[in-house]
């Protein structure tokens, strides 16, 4: 017994010492998740306290689930819940499909510059920040000077008042997130695309296949672990709002608030309006609780579908 342990445990020394070079590579990431995602998790507790500035977390008094009780009795709860899954499954499908659908075009043109060209304008709309695209978004929409009325005002058509509006809202946010996100996602299903056997593609071709039907029986079968992997990922943040792209395109305009309000932004108002930090804390916690069971929801579903595409 001793002895096959010290054997383990050299065996173990040797495979650290000869991959080295990768467990460095890998030390910032293990880093970053620990500091910013496990370190904090100490705050839940603050979900199950009255929080005084005096007395801090540990000695701050308990209260039990009253945090959540007054979160569910304001009736916010389940307007923020159905706001922030909606927004999540519109921004999934359209993005996903756009991705897709952008990165088997870029491989299939042949030009070598142009699809260079083509994928870094793609890509560079992800590096802007939200800041710019609020900005952006408010000279295109606002109402008095906004490039969309002025461009109604020429063809003789009414102004529209976007920001009194709610119904153009969706429509506005999918849009900005998928002109924002689909380069970078693109990216990571066009290098899935690229790995994918050429002889397997020639192979189709001798036998007379054209290129609709190489992308529908060679390219998709190929690149679909790769597609569920990143769905399940993202439906594993699926109640988690991008706060940049609501707060930055809508601000805090109550007009708003009842179609576009999603946990996110309810937690920071909670916060900067009304001090609530116990609140806010249990909205955070009630978040995580429920993309934590989407996710073992969506992974349970992928494990009786095809058991190898699961990721656990």
């Amino acid at each position: 017994m001793k002895q096959t342990a010290a054997v383990k445990k050299n065996g173990f020394m040797k495979d650290l010492i000869k991959t080295r070079t990768m467990w460095f590579m890998l030390l910032p990431t293990l880093l970053h998740v620990i500091v910013f995602a496990y370190i904090p998790m100490v705050g839940v507790v603050m979900a199950f306290k009255q929080y005084r500035y005096t007395d801090g977390i540990l000695g701050s008094p308990w209260v039990g689930l009253d945090n959540f009780k007054f979160l569910f009795l304001s009736g916010q709860a389940f307007l923020i819940t159905k706001n922030t899954l909606i927004y999540n499954l519109l921004f999934l499908v359209v993005g996903t499909f756009m991705q897709i659908t952008l990165a088997i075009f870029l491989s299939e043109i042949a030009g070598k510059y142009f699809k260079k060209v083509t994928q870094s304008l793609m890509f560079l709309p992800y590096f802007i920040s939200w800041v710019i695209v609020g900005s952006i978004a408010y000279n295109l929409f606002t109402y008095e000077y906004g490039a969309l009325n002025a461009m109604l005002g020429w063809f003789g058509m009414k102004p529209l008042d976007v920001y009194n509006n709610p119904s153009y809202w969706p429509f506005i946010l999918v849009f900005f997130n998928a002109w924002k996100t689909v380069g970078y996602g693109m990216v990571i299903y066009l290098a899935s695309i690229i790995s994918i056997d050429g002889e397997i593609n020639q192979a189709a071709e001798i036998d007379g296949a054209n290129i609709f039907q190489r992308i529908r029986y060679v390219t998709l079968p190929s690149i679909l672990p790769t597609i569920i992997i990143l769905v399940l990922l993202a439906v594993g943040g699926i109640f988690r709002g991008d706060f940049g792209l609501f707060y930055q395109l809508i601000g805090d305009n109550g007009l708003l608030r009842d179609s576009t309000d999603i946990i996110d932004t309810f937690v920071f108002r909670s916060l900067t309006q009304t001090s609530e930090i116990g609140m806010a804390a249990a909205a955070g916690f009630y978040q995580s609780i429920m993309c934590f069971i989407m996710i073992i929801f969506m992974n349970d579903i992928v494990k009786r579908l095809e058991k190898d595409y699961a990721l656990f």
